[in-house]
C-alpha cells in the first residue's frame, strides 16, 4: 500500500520509510528540509514543501490517488528549545498539523497515524505509565504534542476521519541497515550526547539532574530501538481496520515503548560496556523543560497493532555507535 510519511527525510521519519519499504509497502516522502536531510530521501518519491500546503497536498493525491494513509512525523522536537522559542513550536507542531489535519479530509486522506510524546505524561508512582495515566506536558514541545492529540481526537469525532497517536518513549540507535540514523549536528538527546563524546567531538557527557525520586537519581526512560518504533507504525498501518473494527471509536493512543525503565546512568554504564572505554562525565542541573521520566506498558500495542519492542538496549547503542562512524560518508559530516 502507499503511505504519505510526513518527516520522511528526518531521523525517525525515514527509519520509518525503511521499514515500510521492507514490508512491502510504498513510502511517499513529504518533507520541508528544515530539519531533515536530502539524503534520506534518495531512490523515494520525494515531495518538498511544507506540510500546511493545501496544494501540493492535492497534487501529492492526484499522483497517487491510492494512497491509504498518512504517519505525520513532521515537527520540532528539542525540548530546551522549545522552552526558548514556543512561537516556533506552536508554529510549526501545532498550527500547521491543524491544517495539516484538515487538508488531509479534504483530499479524501482518511486515516492518520500521529508522532505523539510520552512528554505528555505527568509523574506518578513508580514511574509506569500506561496510555490512562495522568498527563502533564512541562514544556511547550510537550504541550504542542498534547494540543495536537485533543485537535486530532477531536478532528476524528466530528470529520471523517480515523486517526492513531502513537506515544513515542526515548528513540535510540540507527536503522541496522544503516540506511539512516541521527542527522543532527548536536545532538539534544543523550544517547547522542555520549556518542559525541565517544567520538570527540565533545569532552565529556554532562549527566543533567542526579536528584529526581529515581533509584539512582538520574532520570528515568524508556529508550526504544528506532527499528522497532519504526517497526510499530508498519503494524498500525497493516492494522488499521482492526483497531477500530469493535468500536465506534474513530480515535486510539498506543504508548510505543519497551516495558523497561532505565535510568540514566544505568545508561551510561551500558553505553561504557558497548564501547568497551569509559568515558569523562559530570554532573549538572537539570535542562529546562526536563522531569523525571517514565516508562511503558505497552500492553495496548500488542493487542490492537500486534507489535512490541524486540531489540535490545544494547544494539541501540551499538548501532548508534556504528552509524556515527557511517555518517561522514552518508551525510558528509561527522
Amino acid at each position: 500500500m502507499k503511505v504519505l510519511v510526513t518527516g520522511g527525510a528526518g531521523y525517525i521519519g525515514s527509519t520509518i520509510c525503511s521499514a515500510l519499504e521492507d514490508a512491502g509497502h510504498f513510502p511517499i516522502v513529504l518533507d520541508s528540509l528544515t530539519t531533515g536531510k536530502i539524503e534520506f530521501t534518495q531512490g523515494r518519491c520525494f515531495y518538498h514543501g511544507d506540510i500546511a500546503d493545501l496544494q501540493l497536498l492535492k497534487k501529492v493525491k492526484a499522483d497517487h490517488p491510492d494512497i491509504y494513509g498518512a504517519i505525520h512525523c513532521a515537527a520540532l522536537i528539542v525540548v530546551p528549545d522549545s522552552v526558548k522559542n514556543p512561537f516556533e513550536y506552536y508554529t510549526e507542531n501545532v498550527s500547521k498539523s491543524v491544517s495539516f489535519f484538515a487538508n488531509l479530509i479534504e483530499v479524501g486522506i482518511h486515516r492518520v497515524v500521529f508522532s505523539s510524546s510520552a512528554a505528555i505524561y505527568d509523574i506518578v508512582p513508580g514511574f509506569l505509565v500506561d496510555e490512562g495515566a495522568p498527563l502533564k506536558p512541562s514544556s511547550p514541545y510537550a504541550r504542542s504534542k498534547y494540543m495536537m492529540e485533543m485537535v486530532l481526537q477531536d478532528y476524528c469525532n466530528a470529520y471523517d476521519l480515523q486517526g492513531i497517536s502513537l506515544r513515542y518513549f526515548n528513540p535510540i540507535g540507527a536503522d541496522p541497515k544503516m540506511r539512516s540514523g541521527i542527522h543532527a549536528k548536536e545532538p539534544s538527546h543523550v544517547l547522542g550526547k555520549l556518542v559525541d563524546v565517544a567520538v570527540g567531538k565533545i569532552p565529556e557527557f554532562e549527566l543533567t539532574g542526579v536528584n529526581w525520586p529515581t533509584r539512582d537519581g538520574s532520570g528515568i526512560r524508556d529508550f526504544i530501538h528506532v527499528w522497532d518504533l519504526a517497526r510499530a507504525h508498519v503494524c498500525a498501518i497493516e492494522n488499521f481496520g482492526g483497531v477500530f473494527s469493535d468500536s465506534s471509536a474513530q480515535y486510539q493512543v498506543i504508548n510505543l515503548g519497551t516495558g523497561t525503565g532505565v535510568t540514566v546512568k544505568e545508561l551510561v554504564d551500558s553505553f561504557e560496556k558497548v564501547y568497551g572505554k569509559v568515558i569523562p562525565k559530570r554532573e549538572s542541573q537539570p535542562r529546562a523543560g526536563d522531569v523525571a521520566g517514565a516508562y511503558a506498558n505497552a500492553d495496548k500495542a500488542a493487542v490492537l497493532i500486534k507489535w512490541r519492542a524486540e531489540l535490545s538496549l544494547d544494539q541501540g547503542i551499538s548501532d548508534a555507535l556504528k552509524w556515527a562512524a557511517l555518517r561522514p560518508e552518508k551525510l558528509g559530516y561527522s
